[in-house]
């Protein structure tokens, strides 16, 4: 089942209760990595309850079985009113979508800077949290401790995507060239994140020693943090 054909199954089960349906992420821009990318669909209805739901469900397991993450489902008005909450995502789900179906609703979609700094700095800490996590539990197995990394990579790298727009106006659409552009303007070192890129494409070799994962997780823990340091200290000027 491709995008297309579960968006012609949705028009089928919903009808003229279906506003749009948009391919976002990395699908959506050719940013993908086969063992990690998943196809992402949006769908937004005029309603959203109970028996929207139960007419998408089985199509929704069909696409899911093949891997896939389920729709992102909003109710039209719903929608306008989130963009407060969820500023990182929407944000660059609206820059960077393909419409395969109906209305493009995203395109005057309003998004407020400081909720997205506020968001950002939550998004970076409490992830931060995880990714220690799942370092004490991964330390003494290298090829788990990059594993570790390279599953969390690309959420890190939407979140350096996001805080490249304090710095400029233009953000690319791929996250790899984003955080290369991040780097021009942060004191601080973000090569990892092209080290983890190229062993996350097989561009090249993992390092599955426990010693050199932990050297690389090390530099990548650091980077990390001085990002959530910078989006606080960006958020305390407010």
């Amino acid at each position: 089942m491709t995008a297309e054909t579960f968006t012609e199954g949705l028009k089928a089960a919903l009808g003229d209760r279906l506003s749009m349906v948009a391919l976002f992420g990395s699908a959506a821009v050719g940013d993908t990595a086969e063992r990690f990318s998943d196809v992402n669909i949006m769908v937004v209805c005029t309603r959203l309850g109970v028996g929207e739901l139960d007419a998408i469900a089985k199509l929704s397991r069909e696409w899911s079985k093949l891997g896939n993450p389920p729709p992102l489902m909003f109710a039209l008005d719903r929608l306008m009113n989130s963009s407060h909450v969820f500023p990182i995502e929407l944000l660059d789900i609206k820059e960077n979508h393909r419409v395969l179906f109906g209305r493009d609703v995203l395109r005057d979609l309003p998004i407020s800077q400081a909720n997205l700094r506020f968001q950002l700095e939550h998004e970076l800490k409490g992830k931060l949290i995880q990714l220690r996590e799942g370092y004490m539990l991964a330390a003494q197995d290298g090829e788990a401790l990059v594993d570790l990394m390279l599953r969390s990579l690309s959420n890190f790298q939407i979140m350096l995507k996001a805080a490249l727009r304090f710095y400029a106006v233009s953000v690319p659409a791929k996250k790899r060239e984003a955080v290369r552009e991040l780097s021009r303007h942060v004191p601080y070192d973000l090569s990892v994140f092209e080290e983890l890129q190229g062993i996350k494409e097989g561009t090249s070799l993992p390092p599955f020693s426990r010693d050199a994962a932990r050297e690389l997780f090390e530099r990548y823990l650091e980077a990390i943090e001085r990002s959530a340091d910078l989006i606080a200290a960006l958020s305390r000027r407010d």
